[in-house]
């Protein structure tokens, strides 16, 4: 496949079992551990993906023989584990006898994680030849194949507009937005410290729920990378599959995938895990990167009062400070986290519609959408519970 770009020449992969480990990595320069080959392969290798309706479309640029960009993409039979919901969209475009999936998505599968959807390396010039060479050869893929539409979601700012806001409206992509939380790091020196930033009456029900969670006599053992055993990946897979059960979900990850990770991601696992004398009752996973902490998934197979709060938020607090890292994310959804000092961030997606006449009726819908989301992120601002208002 030819891009626009000068000498450059993009490929599409089937699997990243095609592309070398190292040569992908350098172009992740965030050390964003989502995004690595490990994680990415994980998936692909451990049956995660195709089960589950994601089939890898990835594409590689290359300048002669130099990897110089890639994009990690994937034809959707389903709009599961995305979490910028288009059910709506894909009933609408139904009713009208249109055919919506499969469609191709630029995201990391099961992860609402902001990062680059557009890997780059080199001088600047050559990353936004590159960029723009590589979006092109997405709508075209996506045109190709027949597919209703191309979506990126959890785009980074920076990203967005590296790619160039005049690039947007020529090539007809759609911005949405939606809701996170992360919790941001203010050169605390410990736990009590970050508290000392909460107003009081926030700063005793966190001390309250700590003290429940203690109270069970539970011990809390914080694990990483070599330190996580295959026993302990076994108890913590037990707690997630009881989470997805109890949700009437489906489990995606496989114990292979999170095992195997350890061994291929050996600095990026962190577990953090509660047992009552040599049984473990429950567990969160989390992934580290240089600068943040991203919890993921929780389970449980016994019920303790404010356990999941403890596990789920304080301990990645705690570790965030303790490690002086920038922020803990801890994904979308969930207002209660508000309470725990997390902060409600916009999140950016770009979509694009191949039939005009849908793509005209969904820029209707977002530009409705976007001042209701504006409204929302003011309304859940003003519950934020630091005493100093300025320091949101």
């Amino acid at each position: 496949m030819k891009a626009p770009a000068e000498n450059l020449e993009i490929r599409v992969l089937d699997s990243l079992a095609r592309v070398q480990a190292t040569a992908w990595d350098r172009l992740n320069s965030d050390g964003n551990p989502f995004l690595s080959h490990a994680f990415l392969s994980c998936l692909e290798q451990r049956d995660c993906l195709l089960p589950h309706g994601w089939q890898p479309l990835h594409l590689a640029a290359y300048q002669g023989q130099e990897l110089v960009g890639a994009a990690p993409l994937y034809a959707k039979f389903n709009s599961e584990g995305e979490f910028v919901f288009d059910w709506n969209w894909a009933e609408a475009y139904a009713r009208a006898g249109g055919r919506y999936y499969p469609k191709l998505v630029g995201a990391i599968p099961y992860t609402p994680v902001p990062g680059a959807r557009i890997l780059t390396t080199g001088p600047e010039a050559q990353r936004r030849a590159v960029r723009g060479g590589l979006l092109h050869a997405a709508m075209e893929l996506a045109r190709d194949n027949g597919l209703s539409s191309l979506h990126w979601l959890f785009v980074a700012d920076r990203e967005l507009e590296e790619v160039g806001a005049a690039a947007l409206p020529e090539q007809g992509l759609l911005t949405r937005y939606t809701v996170y939380y992360r919790w941001r790091n203010r050169d605390y020196r410990d736990f009590s410290d970050f508290l000392a930033d909460l107003n009081a009456r926030r700063r005793k029900e966190i001390r309250r729920e700590r003290a429940q969670a203690a109270a069970a006599g539970l011990r809390i053992e914080v694990l990483r990378g070599a330190e996580i055993q295959p026993r302990h990946w076994q108890a913590f897979y037990r707690f997630y599959l009881l989470t997805f059960s109890k949700k009437w979900g489906r489990p995606r990850f496989t114990l292979e995938f999170f095992e195997a990770l350890g061994e291929v991601l050996p600095d990026a696992p962190l577990l953090i895990l509660a047992r009552r004398a040599n049984t473990y009752v429950a567990g969160a996973y989390a992934l580290l990167s240089p600068n943040a902490v991203y919890g993921r998934h929780w389970g449980c197979s016994e019920q303790y009062s404010c356990l999941h709060f403890e596990l789920c938020y304080y301990q990645l607090i705690d570790y965030c400070i303790q490690h002086g890292l920038r922020y803990a994310d801890a994904g979308v959804q969930g207002e209660h986290k508000l309470k725990r000092g997390f902060l409600p961030e916009c999140g950016l997606s770009l979509h694009w519609l191949r039939d005009p006449r849908f793509g005209k009726a969904v820029a209707a819908y977002l530009a409705r959408e976007r001042p209701a989301v504006e409204r929302e992120l003011e309304r859940l601002r003003g519950h934020l519970p630091f005493h100093n208002r300025e320091r949101r």
